[in-house]
């Protein structure tokens, strides 16, 4: 058992502390809140729809969107006029209000940091004539915007790491708290839907022509999601059990590939997965959440780098088939989920999945699992080679529980 030697550091300097949940909050196309979103998930829903005729794009997609008039409305409810924000700082904003009301903390206090996690940002304004210098473009622009909507003066972290920026953001939350410069770390996963980032993926072929089918024999590509996510942090004592959950240890590995192809040996991911298991007993995993994009080389990847780790048994799920792929959200997303199926002693399902692969076969979750383990793997992976892992672990059965 192991941790990082920046936070075996940390603890030297600053005595042993855990990193643990404080608030959280889902804007998808599922809902507003984490209860609908987890509930939706819980019950097999899927907010994955066909899109036709999205701005000018000649081919049809299948996508899961926010509902833009619920945002705008919600969002004035603040009392802020949505005329003044985009569409994707008005979800970021209004997701980190609804987790500051369940943290109950003042985000303006000088030690709270904030974390946005993005991979494009604001770049449909591209699509509306604004100048390709525009500083709205840019996305410290947007990390600030967030942090002066809360007044908070600290300078805001942006982390952009293709489609493991979430755990990323996750990770560097970790360590300005262990640090002991900050008590709350604001960690918050947003992307939409534009022609630039639809046309992208169509380019490489790899958006499916119906919902996905995350390592299904017959997944045909990847569905994209709009989201946004916020994951409030606290540094706790190490005697003090405040939370249900804590943020035990993270791991990034680049093997480099290739700049859209994931390794063939799973070389990355499994570094990355290994890393974080040095904290736990693979025994001790409910479950793992991977990444999943149900793409024919991601899947398969995944799939050899968790049987070279010896993950091959234990029940794995994607959430894709529900959220669909939502780039720098996903990180955030899809750990909050993990951690409200972790505290409810369950394994979720895997939207789509049907019948898996002969070669390196895993532990697919087909239907909710029960289970009392106390740790779950978060994965991901993304272009250019990059992975990541997260741990998470929840205290005992008969300690204070979450409810969503």
């Amino acid at each position: 058992m192991g941790k990082s030697s920046f936070l075996r550091r940390m603890e030297e300097k600053n005595g042993l502390a855990m990193i643990v949940w404080a608030g959280d909050n889902i804007i998808s196309s599922l809902g507003f809140t984490t209860e609908e979103n987890y509930r939706a998930v819980w019950s097999g829903q899927s907010g994955i729809r066909l899109c036709d005729a999205y701005r000018g794009i000649p081919e049809p997609f299948y996508a899961s969107q926010i509902d833009r008039k619920q945002l705008g409305d919600r969002f004035a409810a603040l009392g802020k006029r949505p005329a003044g924000y985009t569409p994707l700082e008005q979800a970021a904003i209004l997701s980190v209000a609804q987790a500051a009301d369940q943290a109950r903390t003042d985000l303006s206090a000088p030690d709270v940091v904030f974390i946005l996690s993005t991979t494009k940002g604001n770049v449909h304004l591209l699509d509306e004539g604004e100048r390709a210098d525009s500083p709205r473009l840019y996305l410290w622009h947007t990390a600030r915007l967030i942090a002066d909507y809360f007044h908070n003066a600290n300078e805001p972290v942006v982390v952009s790491n293709a489609c493991i920026s979430g755990a990323c953001a996750q990770i560097a939350a970790m360590r300005a708290l262990a640090s002991g410069d900050y008590t709350y770390a604001v960690v918050i996963g947003v992307d939409m839907l534009s022609r630039f980032i639809i046309s992208g993926f169509q380019s490489l072929k790899a958006l499916a022509p119906a919902p996905c089918r995350p390592f299904d024999a017959g997944r045909q590509g990847l569905n994209l999601g709009e989201a946004a996510s916020t994951l409030i942090y606290r540094r706790a004592a190490g005697e003090e059990h405040p939370h249900t959950v804590s943020l035990v240890q993270g791991a990034i590995r680049n093997d480099a590939n290739h700049i859209s192809g994931p390794s063939r040996t799973g070389e990355g991911c499994y570094l990355a997965i290994r890393a974080s298991l040095e904290a736990c007993a693979a025994d001790d995993l409910a479950f793992v959440c991977a990444h999943g994009t149900a793409t024919a080389y991601n899947d398969r990847m995944e799939a050899i780098a968790l049987t070279r780790a010896g993950l091959n048994r234990t029940p794995v799920n994607s959430l894709k088939g529900y959220f669909g792929h939502t780039l720098g959200a996903a990180g955030v997303l899809e750990s909050i989920i993990s951690i409200h199926a972790l505290t409810d002693e369950t394994a979720l399902p895997t939207c789509g999945f049907r019948q898996g692969e002969t070669d390196y076969p895993l532990h697919i979750a087909e239907r909710r699992l029960r289970t009392e383990k106390p740790y779950c793997l978060k994965i991901l992976s993304g272009f250019g080679g990059c992975n990541a892992s997260l741990l998470f672990k929840k205290q005992k059965k008969t300690d204070e529980t979450i409810v969503c």
